[in-house]
């Protein structure tokens, strides 16, 4: 970027949050600046960050970058992009959310009778199914996110990220506002307070992804990258649309030319999904709230886990053990059962639950396979749910802050 373009984009954005107007802003930025493009945008914000602004400043005013930038990004020539490409599938949602609030609109003028049950009805019904949008949502943050991050663009991130968890919050708060409704005033009030601020905030997601967000990922990412991300898409999944037949063909041969097999080299052993040191995975193993034994596809114990609060005796000298040794001659009949329904292929799954010593204990067992499918062993998961059965309402991440 141009240092005298980029320190005037940044004199401007200091300024705007300073307390210049926004049509000051966008005044200065048209005399000043002129055409600029998203990843120039992506780049002044990146460097507002790493220079000390808060993104949480960033977020608060990011609507209004928004506005001043408009004009100058509406100018950009869109990229070509195919049917299997992840920016195509994120745009093709977006015409499908573009619709929905349409809709949404046209039932809130040109319905008049506020006060009955089946307006309640259809308004909450559209609400909940925009609020779709949040596997569009996750997808992004999830997937796209991480690539920019690796490219030293944390700015979608801290910035983009924060947004969307706002409009996730506005949803909850105006599909709940429904019941306030009970006739005009009540609604009109309601539509000031969250259905307006919901529906604007959404539309206005939509252009920031494909005027700032997308054209930015498409300059910076690699090819391969996009190969990753459309693999990764697909284990999120997708909302509104249909893959394209395309895609899922792609998604399948990419599968099959993945190394699906864990390494282990220097004491690290390497999964498709990330690399742990064989330390660290046997503290994370005994960290996990739960007891974990193995057993392998010959019927002997071949691994459990370790933790501070084990449910049942375990010694280390059930290691190379025939499982149904381990329990009492009147349950080995069930065992057998579970074990023959896990390698004939006819259940994977058996759920059990007992009380012992006012404890309420669950007890699963798992059919262990590999990729084609065939049987390696099975796996014992027990747990001590007596406090979680307790629980009420939520406990969300951001209540720590409290």
């Amino acid at each position: 970027m141009d240092a005298i373009k980029k320190n005037a984009m940044k004199e401007i954005i200091l300024a705007l949050h300073g307390g210049l107007t926004p049509s000051a802003a966008k005044e200065r930025f048209e005399k000043e600046v002129g055409d600029v493009s998203s990843s120039e945008i992506a780049e002044m914000e990146q460097s507002l960050i790493n220079e000390g602004m808060s993104p949480d400043q960033i977020k608060m005013f990011c609507n209004v970058h928004a506005l001043i930038f408009h004009a100058s990004l509406e100018k950009q020539a869109t990229r070509e992009t195919s049917p299997s490409h992840p920016v195509y599938l994120f745009k093709l949602e977006n015409r499908e959310i573009e619709k929905l609030l349409i809709q949404l609109k046209e039932t809130v003028e040109t319905n008049a009778h506020y006060e009955s049950p089946e307006f309640r009805v259809r308004l909450r019904e559209q609400l909940t199914r925009l609020r779709g949008l949040e596997k569009h949502y996750e997808r992004k943050e999830q997937v796209l996110f991480p690539f920019l991050e690796k490219q030293g663009f944390m700015g979608p991130s801290k910035v983009m990220w924060g947004k969307d968890n706002e409009i996730r919050e506005l949803f909850r708060q105006t599909i709940s506002g429904v019941d306030t409704i009970s006739g005009r005033e009540t609604f009109l009030a309601y539509r000031q307070k969250s259905l307006d601020p919901l529906l604007e905030e959404v539309d206005g997601m939509i252009f920031k992804e494909e005027n700032i967000l997308f054209p930015t990922c498409l300059e910076k990412l690699r090819p391969g990258d996009w190969v990753d991300i459309l693999r990764e898409s697909t284990e999120v999944g997708y909302v509104f649309i249909e893959t394209p037949k395309e895609t899922d063909f792609l998604v399948k041969e990419l599968r099959a030319a993945l190394l699906e097999e864990p390494v282990v080299q220097d004491s690290t052993v390497s999964f498709p999904s990330g690399s742990l040191p064989l330390k660290e995975l046997m503290c994370l193993l005994n960290t996990l709230p739960v007891d974990l034994t193995f057993v392998d596809k010959d019927d002997e114990v071949a691994y459990f886990t370790e933790g501070k609060a084990r449910i049942f005796t375990r010694t280390r000298s059930i290691i190379g053990r025939k499982v149904q040794n381990c329990h009492p001659p009147q349950s080995v009949d069930v065992v057998e059962k579970i074990l023959a329904s896990f390698k004939s292929g006819i259940k994977d799954r058996f759920d059990f639950w007992i009380t012992m010593g006012g404890r309420f204990i669950y007890i699963r067992y798992f059919a262990v396979k590999d990729a084609q499918k065939r049987y390696l062993g099975t796996l014992e998961v027990s747990q001590d749910l007596t406090d979680e059965r307790k629980l009420e309402g939520e406990r969300r991440l951001l209540d720590e802050r409290a």
